[in-house]
């Protein structure tokens, strides 16, 4: 009992010691103390960021136009560039914001807003995608075709940075960098681009990424404006279950993608591994991709590879497919793309690879040059 008397008494001299060091080389640095924004003033700055002025049109407009441009050619610059400058994180904020202190107000504006943000953007996709005529999905359209889980987790992280920034002075330049990681122009882009094309397939796997965002955003903005205490729990309790079975409701197609990507990663690695290490067709083959998909029971696996034309034999590829099958315990369908090559040499080409007549100076000794002369 001693014992734990005396090792108290020097962990209280200890700490006080320190605490006098401290605060005498410190000086006073009170004001530099991090202050949550006070409510009337994230009111109006939310307030003001959820009324559809002109300023929010043309912002989105114009993100619009550069998100669906970039999504045309293939350019990641410049679908950054629509994300930073797209105003639609103002109004989600709001909803959020409105869902926690219980403004009625406020979240019909915010929705209203909102809602006439992206029925701009899809007119606008629409417009361009029909008026350039370009029908090829680009990698950038496709990747937004296919939301996971993943993607809810990316949105709910944004949604949680974006009311942190929001409720903190000193954080406000964090918002672009926000903008960029949730990503909210683009999906709505492909949605335009989907509905122009007549693709059904882009226009569903865009809206379920875009409305993953949206919730994502939305539950955690409320969960960070709750914690800073800019409202009650009883004010924030029926926007939170509604938020929350949206996530659940959403997170079953977002689980079964999740669960496809991962086999179609998986199966992807395995053949790669079993072709080239594993069959004598493809073992000295070049192999520059393998592509796989599931539909009605079936894997179609998508191979290509860079050979001479002749090089494999329907026969082959017909052995492969039943060493597939039985590798992998499912019926496979097989596909092999060969991108052909073909050797054309000069006909002073010499079989040693140098051509005939002519000597490299740079790997030749004037030793043998003298032999060759």
């Amino acid at each position: 009992m001693l014992m734990f008397y005396r090792l108290k008494k020097f962990v209280v001299i200890v700490r006080k010691q320190l605490s006098q060091a401290w605060n005498k080389e410190s000086g006073d640095w009170h004001w530099i103390a991090e202050k949550t924004v006070p409510v009337a003033s994230l009111s109006r700055s939310l307030w003001r960021a959820s009324v559809p002025t002109t300023n929010f049109f043309i912002l989105q407009g114009l993100s619009a136009i550069i998100a669906t441009l970039g999504l045309l050619a293939n350019s990641a610059a410049s679908i950054i560039g629509a994300m930073i400058i797209a105003p639609l994180m103002g109004p989600i904020l709001g909803i959020a914001y409105s869902m926690v202190v219980s403004n009625r107000r406020l979240l019909k504006r915010s929705i209203l807003t909102l809602l006439s943000g992206v029925l701009l953007n899809i007119l606008i996709s629409i417009a361009i995608t029909r008026l350039i005529g370009l029908e090829t999905l680009t990698d950038e359209i496709s990747i937004r075709v296919f939301p996971t889980l993943i993607d809810l987790g990316v949105a709910v992280g944004a949604g949680a940075a974006g009311a942190f920034a929001n409720s903190r002075r000193g954080v406000a330049d964090a918002l672009p960098g926000v903008a960029i990681s949730v990503a909210l122009v683009p999906p709505v882009s492909v949605i335009g681009i989907g509905l122009a094309l007549g693709e059904q397939q882009v226009t569903y796997g865009a809206s379920l990424l875009f409305l993953t965002n949206l919730a994502g955003m939305i539950f955690s903005g409320g969960v960070v404006f709750l914690t800073m205490r800019y409202g009650t729990l009883k004010k924030a309790k029926q926007g939170l279950v509604i938020s929350t079975l949206a996530l659940s409701v959403l997170g079953l197609p977002l689980g079964y993608q999740m669960r496809s990507l991962l086999v179609r990663s998986n199966v992807r690695r395995s053949v790669s591994i079993l072709v080239t290490r594993e069959t004598v067709t493809f073992s000295d083959k070049d192999l520059r991709s393998v592509n796989v998909r599931n539909s009605r029971g079936l894997t179609f696996i998508e191979l290509e590879v860079a050979a001479r034309l002749d090089s494999i034999s329907q026969r082959q590829v017909e052995l492969v497919q039943e060493f597939l099958a039985k590798k992998l315990g499912r019926e496979v369908e097989l596909q092999v793309r060969i991108i052909p090559i073909t050797m054309i040499e000069s006909p002073g080409f010499s079989q040693n690879g140098n051509p005939g007549g002519f000597v490299d100076d740079d790997v030749t000794s004037p030793e043998e040059l003298n032999n060759l002369n």
